[in-house]
């Protein structure tokens, strides 16, 4: 069977300087011609980061929700740090158990005023790997967190099924550490909470890149994180290769970074230009070698 993986659109966010200001303004015709092209474009559901939305947080998340629903029929995803605006968002929506909470972090607080919400509503959950601390150290601290997470979630009646588990990807910048132990946890989530399923934000990984260098970075990180099957990915479904590797449509390349990350020695003389190109990034996000804006020439 091809591997797939479930794409949320990232696009319509508030921090967006083309979707954003239509955002802060109310100005629905943007939203819905974005809402539009990311369901044509592969999109299986639709993001909607709002931010922290401090002012106006609920009634933003009850107008967009509406909005974005009465246009497209694909679930949506709210992403939001105010619990008010979550609770007011979800409770307007049509589909309330294929909603996806964005998210439940294993904060006290946050894990009181959302897990009830969650559990009566039936709707699906993002438990974000981000504790009291902040953010976890490696793959036993990511462990650590999830299962007492996803054991408050099991309590208050939310199945391993409805929970979808994100490991946090960090930029690139930062160094491949943290990378490379979010793709140890991923390795470990079946045998801690089988059933559970597995998100990331993967853009995250090319933030602060080069704009015309992110895409490489974004679609062999998607590869590396197929070999873990990887349920769904929050990503820029506007490219059109990154979608075709969620959809199965290039299983070589896939194949190729599987066995890059289990050790083969691979000599780069005998691949492609495009393998090549797949060979030195998937080189670079397992910290084999530094990262510089220039890894691909080298």
């Amino acid at each position: 069977m091809e591997e797939k993986v479930v794409c949320v659109g990232e696009s319509i966010n508030v921090m967006s300087k083309t979707i954003g200001p239509a955002i802060k303004a109310r100005d629905p015709e943007p939203i819905k011609r974005m809402a539009r092209e990311q369901k044509e474009l592969g999109a299986d559901y639709l993001d909607l980061n709002i931010g922290p939305a401090k002012k106006d947080g609920k009634d933003l998340a009850v107008w967009i929700v509406s909005l974005v629903e009465s246009e497209v029929d694909i679930p949506v995803s709210l992403d939001t740090t105010n619990e008010e605006a979550m609770a007011a968002g979800l409770k307007v929506s049509k589909n309330p158990q294929r909603f996806l909470m964005n998210s439940i972090s294993a904060q006290k607080e946050r894990m009181e005023k959302l897990i009830p919400l969650a559990a009566e509503a039936g709707c699906e959950v993002v438990a974000l790997l981000w504790g009291d601390e902040g953010l976890p150290r490696d793959a036993n601290e990511r462990a650590s967190l999830a299962v007492d997470l996803i054991m408050k979630l099991n309590e208050a009646g939310i199945p391993n099924e409805k929970i979808w588990v994100d490991p946090i990807i960090t930029p690139i910048t930062l160094g491949a550490e943290q990378i490379v132990e979010a793709l140890n946890f991923l390795s470990m989530l079946q045998d801690l909470a089988p059933g559970a399923k597995s998100i990331v934000g993967l853009s995250n990984v090319s933030n602060g890149i080069n704009p015309k260098l992110r895409p490489y970075l974004n679609r062999v990180l998607l590869m590396m994180l197929m070999k873990y099957d990887l349920y769904a990915a929050i990503l820029n479904v506007y490219d059109r290769e990154l979608v075709e590797i969620a959809k199965g449509l290039h299983p070589d390349w896939v194949n190729l970074v599987g066995r890059i990350m289990d050790g083969e020695e691979i000599d780069p003389k005998d691949l492609t230009p495009k393998e090549v190109e797949i060979y030195k990034t998937t080189q670079v996000l397992l910290g084999k070698t530094i990262f510089s804006e220039f890894w691909l020439e080298l």
